[in-house]
């Protein structure tokens, strides 16, 4: 393949240029991407120290309730109610998503917001160990890169060598997420990763299709370079 002297040495420049100004990013992308690969999700997750999905059995006391309260709490456009124990307490929960709220099953008022007592006893519960000593309580009512689940929240953070948060939605005594030390850690480097370093969330940033088409261009340019200087090669072989 025959290319000019000129469009050799644009395309040497370019490929040049390039790789110094991505080069760096990269390694960020090569570096975050194998710690990733290499943590296991779970305890990501921290699924080793708290079961979200933990539950209390129910008791004799389904028998009270009518179903027709039931239908009047579910209202229009309520999919699906789920009873449940939550805090020895036997609940309604309907709604879904952020819109999921507890009610009382056997006279239809709603619950409100859990208090920080009964948070605390929910967290505690989940561990699947004996719980190390709470540390905070706290009301979270303002989303963050550690917490983008449904709000308002009970955040207990623990003494332990992880740094342990354990995430409680104020409107339905859920479990909503576990923050622990390798999570976060797992959670800069993914920032790092998709180029979103304020929110961690968004990886249909601008600076993420720049870099990732800069990319690919230095691809480009250097598959041209080395067409253009394989046959240059291939005669200096044959002297």
């Amino acid at each position: 393949m025959k290319i000019s002297r000129r469009v050799h040495h644009a395309a040497s420049r370019l490929h040049k240029w390039l790789a110094l100004i991505i080069g760096f990013q990269l390694l960020l992308w090569f570096a975050s991407g194998a710690l990733m690969a290499w943590l296991p999700i779970g305890e990501v997750r921290g699924e080793h120290l708290v079961d979200r999905a933990r539950a209390e059995p129910l008791t004799a006391e389904l028998a009270r309730v009518d179903p027709a309260m039931l239908a009047r709490i579910a209202g229009d456009g309520t999919e699906m109610i789920t009873l449940r124990r939550v805090d020895g307490r036997l609940m309604a929960e309907a709604g879904k998503g952020d819109t999921a709220r507890l009610f009382d099953p056997l006279n239809g008022q709603p619950v409100g917001l859990l208090d920080d007592a009964a948070a605390r006893r929910i967290a505690n519960a989940a561990w699947t160990r004996r719980p190390p000593s709470i540390a905070e309580t706290r009301l979270v009512r303002a989303r963050s890169t550690e917490y983008r689940a449904q709000l308002p929240a009970w955040r207990i953070a623990y003494a332990d060598a992880e740094n342990t948060a354990v995430y409680i939605g104020a409107l339905t005594g859920r479990i909503t997420a576990v923050r622990t030390g390798t999570w976060r850690l797992y959670d800069f480097f993914w920032g790092l990763h998709i180029m979103d370093w304020a929110e961690h969330a968004d990886f249909n940033t601008p600076w993420l299709v720049g870099f990732a088409l800069g990319g690919l261009v230095i691809g480009l340019s250097g598959t041209l370079l080395l067409l253009a200087r394989w046959p240059l090669r291939r005669r200096r072989a044959s002297l």
